[in-house]
């Protein structure tokens, strides 16, 4: 089975075929860096981590952006609230949103570009627009004229009679038409700004990401992820801004992710009810939360209460001792050869992880895959003629998906016994001996990196922990 998306744009699971073979060009949209980050952060900084990782596991090169919005209306309020200026503001949040993400184990992205970064970019971008007709001036403000960009509301798959606004798309007499929304706000006295040809100001919310998209990715994407709150009016006016610019489409697949609700309420900010990430993993073990996000499918709601967050508790827990139980029965398995049967089930769970991955990113399924290996171990186990290939057939099997969901606790899936020091060191000499100089130094980082020292002696290659 070839891997297949299911495209916003188009409500249907598509082919993936990246723009150009074995690479793909993936941006998210990242933070409003004015507080710590909540679970509705969370969860697209989780999914779309997995999303890099497969996209890695089966060979693609990945390019990641994730940008931070470090200038709007919230961080001004928050800077007049505190008495610090808005940089300060957006440095203490960054900071803390990246202990946030190593904290579930979120790999970080290539590229983290800020918006008071790439003034001149956007300022650009904005000029680009206005002289193409797609931009107007109005008293210091710089508005888009949506009405020229026919296709506007074919993310959201609304016209422009049917639009319904949300937030940050401002209505204002000064505009040509009431859907038209900002490019460049002309700034308030006392506020942050910068210089343009409009006059003093910045930008609107919705011009940062079409600017730095296509300066660290180019004019068209492979993938634009965000949260299903994104789809209209953020990503909308993306569109309309970059095709206007660049005349190509803006992204080839749109991926959002569903909403959460907090015993069984939507989550908002009106309501009061988000809760941080960095109150949450003082309590719950990273990998539970990652396990209880990748349980349902991305693009479902999701409920979370604390039932459901045991629930994640209770399943990392089955897979961290399954592994646990695996390792220990290895110490005293006979060498033998690897069970036909045994290595047929973890082969089978194999091909069912990689088909529900393939299947529009199915993570709820592949979980599934990881407890039946589970399972086979526990029940070949059981049986008095335990080899060692086959227990480490399931052991191989159980850490290789975990490079992808990342929801077995590190302490168990970073250990490594004896007995797979000693197997790793034995591949890494028959790849010496083939002239597999690739596979050998890839194995001696993994050696290295979990602190195992490499020492020749007269006596041969003997090794010992750091």
């Amino acid at each position: 089975m070839s891997l297949k998306v299911y495209n916003t744009m188009t409500r249907s699971k598509e082919l993936f075929k990246p723009l150009e073979p074995g690479k793909v060009k993936m941006y998210v949209c990242g933070p409003t860096v004015y507080d710590y980050i909540h679970i509705g952060n969370a969860r697209p900084a989780i999914f779309f981590d997995v999303v890099r990782r497969y996209l890695k596991y089966i060979g693609y090169e990945v390019r990641y952006v994730v940008n931070f919005t470090d200038v709007d209306d919230k961080l001004i309020r928050k800077a007049e609230q505190t008495g610090e200026t808005v940089p300060q503001i957006a440095e203490k949040y960054i900071a803390a949103y990246y202990e946030d993400i190593d904290a579930l184990r979120v790999g970080r992205a290539d590229a983290n570009p800020r918006v008071t970064d790439h003034m001149n970019e956007i300022i650009a971008f904005i000029a680009e627009l206005m002289d193409k007709g797609y931009a107007y001036e109005s008293g210091g403000d710089v508005y888009f004229r949506t009405e020229k960009f026919a296709e506007y509301g074919k993310l959201s798959h609304q016209n422009l009679q049917e639009l319904q606004f949300g937030i940050r798309v401002e209505v204002d007499e000064r505009k040509e038409s009431p859907q038209d929304f900002v490019l460049w706000k002309a700034a308030k006295p006392g506020e942050i700004h910068w210089s343009s040809p409009w006059g003093e100001g910045r930008p609107g919310w919705h011009i940062e990401c079409s600017a730095m998209a296509r300066q660290y990715l180019g004019e068209t994407l492979d993938i634009h992820g965000g949260g299903h709150d994104l789809q209209f009016p953020h990503h909308e006016c993306e569109v309309a801004q970059s095709e206007s610019a660049n005349g190509k489409p803006l992204a080839n697949y749109w991926m959002h992710n569903g909403y959460i609700h907090i015993n069984n309420e939507k989550m908002s900010k009106s309501l009061g009810n988000g809760i941080n990430v960095r109150e949450l993993v003082r309590k719950v073990k990273p990998e539970a939360l990652r396990f209880f996000f990748l349980s349902t499918h991305y693009r479902n709601p999701l409920n979370f209460s604390d039932e459901a967050l045991e629930q994640a508790g209770k399943g990392v827990e089955r897979l961290a001792n399954g592994l646990a139980n695996l390792r220990h029965r290895l110490k005293t398995a006979s060498p033998g050869e690897a069970d036909e049967q045994v290595s047929a089930a973890i082969e089978r769970a194999r091909t069912m992880f990689r088909d529900k991955m393939d299947d529009d990113f199915n993570t709820a399924d592949a979980i599934t895959a990881m407890f039946d290996a589970v399972a086979e171990g526990n029940a070949y186990m059981a049986r008095s003629d335990v080899t060692a290939p086959t227990l480490q057939l399931v052991i191989d099997a159980l850490l290789e998906w975990n490079t992808v969901l990342g929801i077995i606790p590190e302490e168990a899936a970073d250990e490594l016994l004896d007995e797979e020091i000693e197997r790793l060191i034995a591949e890494r000499a028959e790849a010496r001996k083939a002239k597999n100089w690739a596979r050998a130094d890839e194995i001696r980082d993994l050696l290295t990196a979990k602190g195992i020292v490499l020492e020749d002696t007269p006596q041969g290659l003997r090794w010992r922990r750091k």
